[in-house]
């Protein structure tokens, strides 16, 4: 499977690279003209970019390798068969052009990861992912602990097929969580009954402990599979955007570095960042998703980590927004006068509470600096 779509898109570069080298004079028409004005045109340039594109996607199913694969063929076809306009070559923006084909590409390319699955695996794996994220965005961090045995029953089903296995790797770099919260609901005493009482839920864990508990567990954690090829390229990014090197070990976190994850809210790549925040920082999503991409992510994760720090002023605060979003942490700082991630912790969502004691134990694991110490490169 890996192989043929590996040689399914270079026949669809080596299209693209039999048109350019039969046309050097191209600018290419992208798309005819009205009212018999000349067509505009695609510069050479632009589309060597879309060819580059090709060779840093995240790998695709074969029937989306396929469709991918005749949708830039067509499109560079329709541009080869027009007249050479070597007098009027425009730079139209990447974007522009993907629009044209967006609604072809939705209806054909934005498959339902559950069709792979069998009927009664699909639900099994949407019971699963439904009470997943209703616990992830809950208050309640030890309840999380009640889903581990479901998780892992579930993992092997989403790894065994190729649609499936961005949500796999998704899932994968959070399994941590529901050990961690089975550790924490131990060391917790027992609440106090009542007589006549139901007993009271249990109450959640304060950062000081949650931090023993991903210490502890973090401490002799070895290096994720790809991330000592992937550490000095994303250190080389965040000092670049004058953001803490030390904190490219969010992705480690967010995917354990396979930028194939993807999450059921629509999170993508090594640092999951979602479709709004990708525009937002630059990225583009058509016709490849930049999130994907190692470099790319990479900046606009760092200028989102920046952006945050330059609001909230403290590296916790920053990667508790990144995570539950910078309004919801803006309103809980102002609604409780505080101004710590320590203060807010209680009231935040269930994933965001454990989320930042993991990245502080992953940055002291891999870096020997706590989170709140990190300096900004330049600054």
């Amino acid at each position: 499977e890996r192989a043929y779509r590996n040689v399914n898109f270079r026949v669809g570069a080596a299209t693209a690279a039999g048109c350019l080298n039969s046309r050097p004079e191209w600018g290419t028409p992208a798309f005819p003209a009205a009212d018999g004005a000349q067509p505009q045109t695609i510069a050479r340039p632009t589309v060597l970019r879309v060819m580059a594109a090709i060779e840093h996607r995240p790998p695709l199913p074969r029937r989306r390798a396929v469709k991918i694969q005749l949708l830039l063929i067509a499109l560079l076809l329709v541009a080869w068969h027009g007249p050479a306009q070597t007098n009027r070559t425009t730079e139209p923006n990447l974007n522009d052009l993907a629009a044209a084909v967006q609604e072809w590409a939705e209806e054909n390319l934005d498959d339902d990861f559950l069709a792979a699955l069998g009927e009664v695996d699909q639900q099994r794996v949407e019971a699963f992912l439904s009470q997943f994220a209703r616990q992830l965005g809950g208050e309640r961090v030890l309840d999380l602990a009640a889903l581990k045995d479901a998780a892992k029953a579930i993992l092997p089903l989403l790894d065994a097929h190729e649609e499936t296995q961005p949500y796999a790797a998704w899932l994968r770099a959070r399994m941590d969580y529901l050990d961690a919260a089975e550790e924490m609901r131990r060391a917790q005493p027992p609440p106090k009954l009542m007589p006549g009482q139901p007993p009271p839920p249990p109450t959640n864990p304060p950062p000081v402990l949650e931090r023993k508990v991903w210490e502890k567990k973090l401490s002799q954690r070895p290096l994720p599979k790809g991330a000592d090829s992937l550490v000095p390229q994303l250190k080389g990014v965040f000092t670049t955007r004058r953001v803490p090197p030390e904190l490219i070990w969010l992705a480690e976190v967010e995917s354990s570095f396979d930028r194939r994850a993807k999450s059921p809210a629509g999170a993508a790549g090594l640092f999951q960042l979602m479709p709004e925040t990708a525009i937002r920082f630059g990225l583009r999503r058509w016709p490849f998703d930049q999130r994907y991409q190692v470099e790319p992510s990479a900046q606009a994760a760092a200028d989102y980590l920046k952006a945050l720090h330059k609001r909230f002023r403290d590296w916790p605060l920053a990667v508790a927004a990144y995570n539950a979003g910078e309004g919801r942490v803006g309103k809980l700082l102002e609604k409780h006068h505080a101004r710590s991630f320590d203060a807010i912790a209680p009231h935040l969502p269930a994933e965001t509470q454990m989320y930042v004691p993991r990245v502080e134990a992953t940055v002291f694991r891999r870096e020997g600096i706590r989170l709140s110490r990190l300096a900004t490169p330049g600054g």
